[in-house]
């Protein structure tokens, strides 16, 4: 779905998996700059919206999602998963519920799967599962924004900023009285400095949730119940996940970020070493230069020195080994 704010000044079209709103308008540094501020938004109408109604929506929700969901409170943020039966990652849900639906933005073109896997379950349960996507588009609006929100519009509010579920009529009326606009660009640079995973980017076919940090955040251990569970608790009760997310500062005097799907070799066993890890996402922060999140086998030494194909690479830990 191409968004309207394409045509605005500058705009520079996203590619890949955020085809359809702007990577940038320009001026990627001053946008993140704006957005670290506090100032501005971020187009995300790219993403899909999936509704949940009906009285049983919460607790039967609860049967399925990682997260405690059962008594979710009205207006309250949260996020969760769907694994699979062996508790690989397949779905990420930002959610929030506002006494009548429980709404949800999740990775663009992800929507229809997670739709069919939801109308799958439904036995005898009270709800109706609906895709919004062609009626709501998903603005960001960064931690620190004063920007208003019109009434009546659906808020997730969390410590990154405030996610509106904006009619999506009303989308170039409301980017024209909130500007200025920062891309997606800006947005991932934030996201990579606060070693946020994104489902796709830091995932792969068997990525479980202890891997990237989800524990806790998308993940509740004291529920029981969903797909996947046996796993998580395995892994949390009795081992150790075989790889870890890094943080990575990257060497600032090339020219080339490495992108994603980078191989990550120990530096001291240079170009012929062993492949320990892949670069995810890359960028460049407009404080910190060329960073990158990386997924590196477990057993990988906290202060080694890395190379993410001919770039330097210094690490740092997200999740423990």
């Amino acid at each position: 779905m191409k968004s309207p704010l394409l045509t605005l000044p500058g705009a520079v079209p996203a590619e890949g998996v955020d085809e359809g709103v702007a990577a940038h308008y320009g001026e990627l540094f001053r946008e993140q700059r704006a957005l670290a501020d506090g100032a501005g938004f971020v187009d995300l109408s790219h993403r899909g919206v999936v509704a949940v109604t009906g009285p049983d929506r919460l607790s039967w929700l609860h049967l399925l999602l990682t997260q405690h969901v059962s008594e979710l409170p009205v207006g309250e943020a949260t996020e969760a998963l769907i694994l699979s039966a062996h508790g690989h990652i397949e779905h990420a849900l930002y959610l929030v519920d506002d006494g009548t639906t429980v709404w949800a933005h999740v990775e663009p073109g992800t929507q229809d799967a997670l739709i069919a896997y939801l109308e799958s379950m439904k036995f005898f349960y009270q709800v109706e599962v609906a895709d919004r996507t062609a009626d709501f588009a998903v603005v960001h609006l960064p931690a620190g924004s004063i920007a208003e929100v019109p009434e009546g519009v659906v808020v997730r509010e969390t410590a990154y900023g405030r996610d509106l579920f904006l009619p999506r009529e009303d989308l170039e009326s409301y980017a024209a009285k909130t500007g200025p606009a920062a891309g997606l660009l800006a947005y991932e640079a934030l996201r990579v400095e606060h070693h946020r995973p994104r489902l796709g980017f830091e995932t792969d076919h068997r990525t479980i949730p202890h891997e990237l940090g989800w524990i806790g955040t998308a993940v509740h251990l004291q529920k029981g119940c969903y797909r996947g569970q046996e796993t998580v608790a395995r892994v949390q009760n009795l081992g150790k996940p075989p790889r870890r997310l890094v943080f990575l500062h990257l060497d600032g005097s090339e020219v080339h970020l490495p992108v994603a799907g980078t191989e990550i070799r120990l530096a001291e066993e240079g170009a012929d070493g062993r492949k320990i890890g892949f670069i995810t996402t890359s960028v460049r922060h407009h404080e910190l230069g060329p960073v990158a999140l990386a997924l590196v086998k477990r057993n990988v030494p906290t202060d080694a020195a890395l190379v993410a194909g001919e770039t330097a690479a210094a690490q740092e830990v997200v999740v423990e080994p």
